[in-house]
């Protein structure tokens, strides 16, 4: 078995192809890119978007969604505020955050695959949006001046990076002070097996480079961050890794599989940068429902209906 938990190149080739492939297929087709895609993929993003959004947003962005999450909802964004979204994919959450933020706003797009980049422009050229902007760039890098967003969201990315410091560091570093992060992403119950978290197209998937509550409460706080929440919102069991049960994973024993299935789950990760007169306005976080993953399966079932 080939270890990748230490080849950041070889991950981030793996996520790059497995995104430039759901781009091509929802332009080329207009269909979702769920269905034969890889482990995991098909159950863990579904029915996150109200109709009300749904109806304001070009079908192609919607299909080319790859979240686990609806952080622009839960980030309680206001008008005039910049946002940056890391990972945008399609940009469902960026024209969104365009829409909340208002014309006095701003909503940025960083992503690092071409053909996402194209898709999303497209997207918010039918939506006429002006005050959104699409980055190409990797979220260990971000291509933003220091103390230049108010808050960052992301949707089931944050996971993939094989260098979560750097990803939490820069947040931290482009907020102004006072600002929040405030994502949806994978998070464990329990560490992986390493049958599991070796696994290119488990990293690919959501899954393999999923941090734990506890060490996402750490590395967010080593990055500066403070007031840290996390809230679980989607529980997910064995489906997780595909109803078609690759080879691999019957090549787990009973042990792997059960940790494995066992502590799979989506969360809202809010936390937020020291200082600034944003910092008097911080509202609780608004419960969230969980919901079991036995109560969301199905591959390309609705228009939100796509992959991690």
């Amino acid at each position: 078995m080939t270890d990748v938990q230490h080849d950041p190149k070889a991950i981030r080739e793996a996520v790059r192809a497995k995104y430039a492939t759901a781009a091509l297929r929802v332009a080329q087709s207009g269909t979702a890119a769920c269905c034969g895609s890889s482990p995991g993929s098909e159950t863990i993003t579904r029915g996150h978007y109200s109709a009300e959004d749904a109806a304001a947003l070009p079908q192609e962005a919607l299909l080319a969604s790859l979240g686990c999450g609806n952080p622009t909802l839960l980030a309680e964004l206001y008008p005039g505020e910049t946002v940056l979204d890391l990972g945008s994919g399609g940009g469902v959450d960026v024209l969104l955050s365009a829409r909340r933020v208002g014309t006095s706003g701003l909503a940025y797009g960083l992503d690092m695959t071409d053909e996402m980049l194209a898709l999303a422009e497209e997207n918010r050229r039918k939506t006429g949006l002006e005050n959104v902007r699409f980055l190409k760039g990797y979220m260990e890098q971000v291509p933003l001046p220091d103390a230049s967003v108010d808050v960052i969201i992301s949707n089931c990315v944050v996971n993939l990076s094989p260098d979560k410091d750097a990803v939490l560091r820069e947040s931290w570093r482009v907020l102004r002070p006072g600002g929040r992060f405030a994502v949806s992403d994978i998070v464990l119950r329990a560490p992986l097996p390493p049958a599991v978290h070796t696994r290119l197209e488990m990293w690919a998937g959501c899954v393999a480079g999923a941090l734990t509550e506890a060490d996402y409460r750490a590395k967010l706080a080593a990055a500066g961050f403070e007031g840290v929440e996390i809230v679980t919102t989607r529980i997910y069991g064995a489906e997780v890794f595909g109803a078609e049960s690759p080879r691999w994973w019957r090549e787990l024993d009973d042990a792997d599989r059960a940790a494995a299935a066992d502590c799979v789950t989506s969360a809202f990760v809010r936390a937020w940068k020291p200082g600034g007169a944003a910092v008097e306005r911080r509202p609780a976080m608004a419960a969230v429902p969980v919901i079991a993953g036995d109560e969301q399966r199905g591959c390309c079932g609705g228009v939100s209906s796509t992959c991690c």
